[in-house]
């Protein structure tokens, strides 16, 4: 199914599970893993006495060289080998294109990404690396949600319906009963 991966990890708790959904489907499948971290260093659209670029941008490329690290201690304690990669965007824009650029020269044929799952207003404001990255990819995205998305299964029990066609009703159109009743809606 799917030979070569890339997972886009920042090192946050979100990344964390999509790290860990990748090297258990690489296992799985004897996948090929590429832990990517992208740097990314927001423009300051107002003056700060003292602030330096610069400075930012090596405080980041050295957390994504610890976030790089972490993941291949993870990989190498699932006997997983892998190349990790860390690359930089110059704006917000790119980061998703910089993930897609990535995993075409590794020629994998899965994305795994971590998301957020924001909705509304923040979702709006703050972007989407991963919506942008799901829009734009041309191989498969596997979206890792946070694990308070995620519902446990047996807590929530699904209502069972039963479905019966009438004879004088197309087959289209289906009468919908809960189960137990013989209705029809």
């Amino acid at each position: 199914m799917y030979r070569r991966v890339v997972v886009a990890i920042d090192g946050s708790e979100i990344s964390d599970l999509a790290l860990d959904a990748a090297i258990a489907l690489c296992l799985e499948v004897g996948a090929l893993l590429q832990p990517l971290f992208v740097v990314f260093v927001p423009v300051i659209a107002f003056e700060i006495q003292a602030y330096d670029p610069n400075l930012v941008r090596e405080a980041i490329i050295e957390e994504g060289r610890s976030v790089l690290e972490r993941a291949n201690q993870r990989m190498r304690s699932k006997n997983m080998e892998g190349k990790p990669r860390i690359v930089e965007a110059m704006a917000f824009e790119d980061v998703a294109q910089e993930i897609i650029g990535c995993a075409s020269e590794f020629n994998a044929d899965l994305l795994v990404l971590g998301t957020h799952g924001r909705k509304g207003f923040k979702r709006l404001m703050l972007g989407s690396v991963a919506e942008h990255t799901l829009r734009m990819s041309r191989i498969p995205v596997l979206l890792v949600p946070p694990r308070s998305a995620v519902p446990e299964l047996g807590h929530k029990k699904s209502k069972v319906l039963d479905v019966e066609f009438s004879r004088n009703q197309s087959t289209d159109a289906a009468n919908v009963a809960p189960a137990g009743s013989r209705s029809t809606v």
